[in-house]
């Protein structure tokens, strides 16, 4: 063999060997590329995140808009004048009852009175005689004073004997009988003035807490994110205790008046705004991953790699998650596709969110 021929082959062996040691690192290169996870990322900022309290409740009368009413005394139904529905106004009779018996028993309480009155002059010219002694005027006195305030009380139910509603608004129940016998115990009639109204939120108790006394309320027909508002108003009171059969804490809202009038016992939404935290870390939904009893996120660092870290959840609203500690400024996170990763997997931007 020539030497010319000897240069050539060595050539050739040194091309066939650098050939080979490229094609291996160009694959090396390729391998971590290829288990890298593709995602979507942002970028960390703040923002002032409001706290919302979602409840569901009931329109009901304003406190000192509804009366429950019920006959003076023992009697009987005569006429009933309204029905379930009506507009009342202060004044208008309700039910009619049988007046012989108010007026029985008014003239029973005036003879008793007036016998009272007798034996109590009777008892002070006798005392002044010295014929009887103080203690039987004492009890005069008692009797003629007890005999008084029956007569009283029985004329105010004979003038009673016509059922009126001391309140404008709206009949809500009739529970009265044409014939049948009642009492002061028994409510007959109940009205509530539609025109000034209330809702009463059923809160749970862990979320009671965060309710104020003040605190801005906006209802809405259903619990959907973004339906259209009916009204506002605020807090008014917040219940003591858990009811033992809802179990759930009573917010009252006290409603602001508007042209649209809203129906005693329809089902309402509030969304209380409890609180606003400024210069909050405000994630989506979606970049929150599930981990044991709490959630995590993953940081991607500036080589690519994703991070597993645990968060601290301040609380949710239609802006997302406000998350109290875990997460700084200008972080960047993965927000979908956190599903698919690992702590420690490459990360493949499919574009950052900011």
């Amino acid at each position: 063999m020539t030497l010319g021929a000897v240069v050539l082959l060595a050539i050739f062996i040194g091309c066939r060997s650098g050939g080979d040691d490229s094609e291996a690192t160009s694959e090396a290169d390729a391998a971590p590329r290829a288990s890298a996870v593709t995602a979507t990322t942002t970028r960390v900022d703040t923002a002032t995140f409001t706290e919302i309290v979602d409840a569901v409740g009931v329109v009901t009368a304003r406190m000192g808009g509804e009366a429950s009413l019920s006959a003076p005394a023992p009697t009987r139904v005569v006429r009933i004048l309204v029905t379930v529905g009506d507009r009342v106004t202060p004044g208008q009779a309700l039910v009619e009852f049988e007046p012989a018996l108010f007026e029985a028993a008014w003239r029973s309480t005036e003879s008793a009175r007036e016998t009272a009155e007798q034996a109590q002059v009777r008892a002070e010219r006798l005392v002044a005689a010295g014929v009887m002694p103080r203690r039987e005027l004492e009890q005069a006195n008692a009797q003629l004073a007890s005999a008084r305030a029956d007569a009283l009380a029985a004329d105010r139910a004979r003038q009673l004997s016509t059922l009126r509603t001391p309140i404008a608004g709206v009949v809500t129940r009739v529970a009265a009988v044409r014939g049948a016998n009642v009492n002061e115990q028994q409510s007959l009639v109940d009205i509530a003035d539609p025109d000034h109204v209330d809702v009463v939120l059923q809160l749970a108790p862990d979320v009671a807490h965060r309710v104020r006394v003040g605190q801005p309320v906006t209802l809405r027909l259903n619990a959907a994110t973004g339906a259209a508002s009916i009204g506002t108003g605020r807090v008014a009171d917040i219940a003591a205790l858990v009811d033992s059969s809802s179990r759930a804490v009573a917010v009252r809202v006290a409603v602001q008046p508007s042209s649209e009038q809203r129906r005693l016992g329809e089902t309402v939404f509030g969304s209380i705004v409890a609180e606003s935290h400024h210069g909050a870390v405000v994630l989506p939904e979606q970049a929150l991953v599930p981990h044991e009893e709490g959630y995590r996120v993953f940081v991607v660092d500036s080589a690519g790699v994703a991070h597993a870290r645990d968060v601290s959840v301040g609380g949710r609203s239609a802006q997302g998650v406000w998350i109290r500690d875990g997460v700084r400024r200008g972080e960047t996170v993965v927000t979908a596709g956190a599903y698919g990763l690992d702590d420690g997997s490459s990360v493949v931007s499919a574009g950052a969110k900011r």
